[in-house]
C-alpha cells in the first residue's frame, strides 16, 4: 500500500469514528526530509480520495496536487520541524476528547495505567485563533516530547512515527476521555497515588517493554 493509500485509508477511519464532522480535521505523513503529503482544505474526510492529497514543503508551500493547503498545515509543521522522528500528524475533534480540552485546564492524567506508560501527560495547549500562527505555537511547550496534545476549546492532536501509531493514539485518547466522562458521572475519580505511578514506572521496560521518556511522566 502506498502511503497516498494509507493516507486515504486512515481519513476514512477517523470519520467512520466520528473523530471529525463536516470538513473538519487533516491528516499528514513525512514522504522525506524535504516532502509532507496532506489533506487538501475543504474536504470531507469520509470522501477523500488520493485526488484530495496535496504535496507540500517544509514551509507549507504547493508542491504537487489540486486544491487549497489548509491552513492548519502550520500544526503539521510545527511538529515535522521540530521532531525528525515523527512521520505523521492527525488532527481531529473528537467529542470527548474537545469536551474535556473545553472544560479543564488539565488533562486528569493520573488515573489510568496504560495510559500513563502510553500516552504519557497529556498537555491542554492555551487558546488561540484556529488556522493562526498561534495556534501552532501553543503547542511550543509540549512539541518536543508530546505524543498527543489537546487544543484548548478546538480539539486534539496525535503524532508517531508511523501513520498507523498515529492513528491509534488518537483513538486511545478519545477512549480514555470518553472513559473519563463516564467514570466521573458515576462518581469521584480514583486517581493514582505517586507511589503507584513510580511502581509502574519501574516495571514498564521489563514487564511491557516500554521506554518512558523522562518528558512525559507524570
Amino acid at each position: 500500500m502506498s502511503l497516498k493509500e494509507e493516507l486515504v485509508k486512515f481519513c476514512h477511519k477517523v470519520y467512520d469514528k466520528g473523530y471529525v464532522s463536516g470538513f473538519d480535521g487533516n491528516l499528514s505523513v513525512r514522504l522525506n526530509e524535504n516532502k509532507i503529503l496532506i489533506t487538501r482544505s475543504g474536504v470531507n474526510k469520509g470522501n477523500v480520495t488520493e485526488k484530495d492529497i496535496l504535496t507540500i514543503d517544509n514551509n507549507g508551500n504547493l508542491i504537487e496536487g489540486n486544491g487549497k493547503v489548509t491552513t492548519e498545515a502550520k500544526l503539521h509543521l510545527k511538529v515535522y520541524n521540530n521532531r525528525t522522528e515523527i512521520k505523521s500528524v492527525i488532527h481531529c475533534h473528537p467529542v470527548y476528547s474537545t469536551a474535556i480540552a473545553s472544560s479543564r485546564d488539565e488533562f486528569p492524567n493520573d488515573v489510568f495505567p496504560e495510559v500513563i506508560l502510553t500516552l504519557g501527560k497529556i498537555p491542554i495547549c492555551k487558546y488561540a485563533t484556529p488556522s493562526t500562527a498561534g495556534l501552532a505555537d501553543s503547542l511550543e511547550p509540549f512539541v518536543k516530547y508530546a505524543n498527543v496534545f489537546l487544543l484548548s476549546n478546538h480539539g486534539a492532536v496525535a503524532v508517531g512515527e508511523s501513520l498507523e501509531l498515529a492513528y491509534y493514539r488518537m483513538e486511545k485518547l478519545e477512549h480514555v476521555s470518553k472513559t473519563l466522562f463516564v467514570a466521573e458521572s458515576m462518581g469521584k475519580l480514583k486517581k493514582l497515588s505517586g507511589k503507584e505511578i513510580n511502581e509502574l514506572y519501574s516495571i514498564a521496560e521489563e514487564t511491557y517493554g516500554i521506554k518512558v521518556d523522562k518528558r512525559i511522566r507524570l
